[in-house]
């Protein structure tokens, strides 16, 4: 059954420059501005921002909140190394204002680029000197200062060190990290799936600092083959823990910066067999620890005194299926610090569970442990914010989970509650909220409204400032033939109710047939039907006279109740699959939709999600593209797939149940595979294990491998470009148009 909600139209003339094209998408032409990086500074009062200087170098500015009124905070004139103009990465400040350190010539270290080199800038003096200078160049991480601005603290190469900035002497604290053993830093799979990067933190007043251990040794070692670099291939060692395999020994140190002597942590549990996903000082004298055990279905927090050795469990939290840290969420971050929102001075902490129905925030008192409900409400959050003396802000959308709004409650959970997102935002809000809670940079999109960022005060809302408006790129999109889009409800015929984006051809006419690209994700780490603007590449498609369709699957992160997340536990691969293909039956009964015209892509799980589809329902989807896909959910990393499968060791036939290799005999259609051969995240294993198997079936398939590519396959000249025109032309030819 299928109920349309929601239309949003546009009528256009048709002329030459209102069409897409690739050649147009992958040029200049189309730019939007995502703004810059900002540092809140004096508890929010004002904000220290990146901008341009009028010679278009790096400059810092700050500017007042209250009255918006902006002054350099640092010129650009200043910023450079021998007459080289530093380009910034990023930036911290002093507690007291009085120093910047500057983070540039970054590299990238998995993910994100986590390496490159750090500059003090003294304020008073203007001065600027560059730290770790007997290191190479690119290679310090995570540098911070000391709470009396007298020394830095940064890790290289797997080691801590401290230096003092203004004699250059250098101490090193660690010794012993050799990349098997890991201090103040993370391997691949702490950072893809914690989003644990930065893996040291000092006490309030330096006394400490505590950071994480980890021995990888044991952990074994996935090779990627570099082909194109050199007339000889040269191998890529990372060190991956595939699912199944014993996560890498975890410890937390304590280091005495006066002695400089460390202590271990003593967990239960030992290193082995437990995750510590967060650490964080609530006081000089106090440590909270975040335990997981391997299945990840219970949550430990810890306190530990480095004065007296002191270690109390202070809460537990258990579940049948998994404990979630927090996220993930389509208004959140995905790899976040995991750190809990401690309140009360210091005597509580905020916790979002899911207990009961909903996803819910709970303070929890350190002392006591005592949980004290903060959302009565029947409906998910779905994410917290940040929270003042009195009342916490919270991401939800109690009536649309395609949507997101902030609210704001008391703490004391007296079940008062506020939206504070005006009406006029409908769609998805993104919100940087100062620590004194009187601020924010809001951040809104629709699937008819271009990004935008503006400074408003909380709670009333009222705009003080526009940062971005992206007029230009809006009225770019105004100037294109644009489609139709539609949300709606389908109800399968087992009764699960799913929302779906459609985008409909241009020119549409309900009495015509059309092809169909259903575009899919369908695992715990994504949701597809959402209310944000519509990439220029599905504009592309729907004027090409494709009817475009996202649909989100139980187990996806929408705001429907924990059984709607958590339904998914050890049916990966089974009960996603088969929410998607009974919604695609129920969509297909439209008349203009042309059921030998279907056509069904995806990337990473997305991926998976359409080989499983084009396996178990060869009747439904004709056409698949799988880009980054996991053939085999036995050579995926472990903390991701044991998260949501459990261990293969206790139920392998779920996971041999759940993977597409187990179904490729059934391949009907055309597929074409698409990866990445330095895919760190998916290896090309994968794809390899699934070439073999359909070619044992004798099975006809394409394939395309990108040389040297990870897995966003963007590396590289014209390499996005020429990926979806392969895409493209694929669908063209397959599924072609009227």
């Amino acid at each position: 059954m299928l109920v349309i909600s929601t239309v949003i139209t546009y009528a256009q003339e048709v002329t030459d420059t209102s069409l897409l094209s690739l050649d147009r998408i992958h040029s200049n032409e189309f730019r939007q501005d995502y703004g810059q990086r900002i540092q809140w500074i004096e508890n929010g009062d004002a904000y220290v921002i990146i901008e341009k200087s009028t010679a278009g170098d790096d400059e810092l500015v700050r500017y007042e909140s209250a009255t918006q009124k902006g002054a350099v905070y640092v010129a650009s004139e200043h910023l450079k190394a021998g007459d080289k103009s530093l380009a910034i990465k990023s930036f911290s400040l002093t507690a007291d204002g009085s120093k910047v350190l500057i983070f540039t010539n970054t590299s990238r270290v998995w993910r994100s680029n986590t390496k490159g080199d750090y500059w003090v800038y003294d304020i008073a003096s203007k001065s600027i000197k560059q730290l770790g200078t007997s290191f190479e160049p690119s290679s310090l991480m995570f540098a911070k200062f000391s709470s009396d601005n007298s020394f830095v603290y940064y890790v290289h190469k797997f080691n801590i060190y401290k230096e003092n900035f203004k004699t250059n002497e250098l101490s090193q604290l660690t010794s012993d990290g050799t990349g098997d053993i890991i201090n103040g830093t993370f391997d691949w799979v702490y950072e893809e799936e914690f989003g644990k990067r930065d893996g040291f933190v000092l006490s309030p007043s330096d006394k400490h600092l505590a950071f994480w251990r980890l021995d990888a040794s044991e952990t074994g070692t996935f090779y990627m083959i570099n082909n194109t670099d050199s007339i000889y291939s040269k191998i890529v060692p990372v060190q991956y823990p595939k699912v199944g395999q014993e996560p890498s020994g975890a410890k937390i140190g304590v280091i005495d910066l006066a002695s400089q002597k460390t202590i271990w942590v003593p967990l239960e549990g030992g290193e082995k067999e437990n995750y510590i996903p967060g650490i964080q000082w609530i006081n000089e004298d106090l440590l909270l620890i975040q335990q997981m055990n391997r299945h990840q279905n219970q949550l430990i927090v810890w306190t530990y005194k480095p004065s007296n050795g002191a270690l109390k469990k202070v809460y537990t939290e258990k579940e049948t299926t998994w404990v979630d840290l927090g996220y993930p969420d389509i208004s959140g971050d995905l790899w976040g610090t995991n750190d809990l929102r401690t309140i009360d001075e210091g005597k509580s902490f905020l916790r979002m569970t899911e207990s009961d129905a909903w996803r819910h925030i709970y303070k929890v008192s350190i002392s006591t442990g005592e949980k004290t409900l903060i959302t009565p409400f029947d409906y998910d959050v779905a994410s917290m914010r940040t929270d003042t003396k009195n009342d916490v802000f919270f991401m939800a959308s109690p009536n649309n989970s395609t949507q997101r709004y902030l609210f704001e409650t008391d703490l004391k959970g007296k079940g008062k509650v506020k939206k504070i997102t005006p009406e006029a935002y409908d769609g998805v809000n993104n919100y940087n909220i100062s620590p004194n809670g009187k601020y924010a940079f809001h951040t809104h999109q629709n699937v008819k409204t271009v990004r935008t960022v503006r400074f408003v005060s909380l709670p009333d809302h009222n705009t003080l400032k526009t940062i971005v408006d992206n007029k230009a790129y809006a009225d770019q999109l105004a100037a294109l033939l644009m489609p139709e889009i539609r949300f709606t409800k389908v109800t399968t015929e087992e009764g699960i109710e799913i929302d779906l984006r459609m985008i409909l051809p241009t020119n549409f006419d309900a009495s015509k047939k059309y092809p169909v690209l259903f575009h899919v994700y369908g695992e715990p780490w994504g949701q597809v039907a959402t209310d944000t603007q519509v990439g220029l590449w599905n504009i592309m498609m729907a004027q090409k006279g494709y009817v475009v369709i996202d649909m989100d699957n139980r187990g996806t992160p929408c705001l429907k109740g924990s059984e709607w997340r958590k339904s998914i536990y050890r049916k990966v691969g089974i009960i996603n699959t088969r929410d998607q293909a009974l919604a695609a039956k129920e969509v297909l009964k439209l008349d203009y939709l042309d059921n030998e015209r279907t056509a069904v892509w995806g990337w990473s799980g997305g991926g998976t999600m359409t080989l499983n589809l084009m396996f178990r329902y060869p009747e439904v989807y004709k056409t698949g593209i799988a880009v980054a896909a996991v053939s085999d959910q036995l050579v995926y990393d472990n903390i991701y797939q044991e998260r949501y499968m459990g261990l293969p060791q206790e139920n392998m036939e779920d996971f041999v149940e759940g993977s597409p290799v187990t179904y490729a005999k059934n391949l009907e259609g055309n597929l074409l595979l698409i990866h990445g051969t330095a895919d760190d995240n998916v290896h090309y294993q994968s794809a390899e294990i699934l070439i073999d198997e359909l070619i044992k079936q004798n099975k006809k398939f394409q394939m395309m491998s990108y040389p040297n590519r990870s897995h966003g396959i963007y590396e590289g000249e014209n390499t996005r470009k020429h990926l979806y025109t392969l895409i493209t032309d694929y669908l063209m030819e397959h599924t072609p148009p009227n």
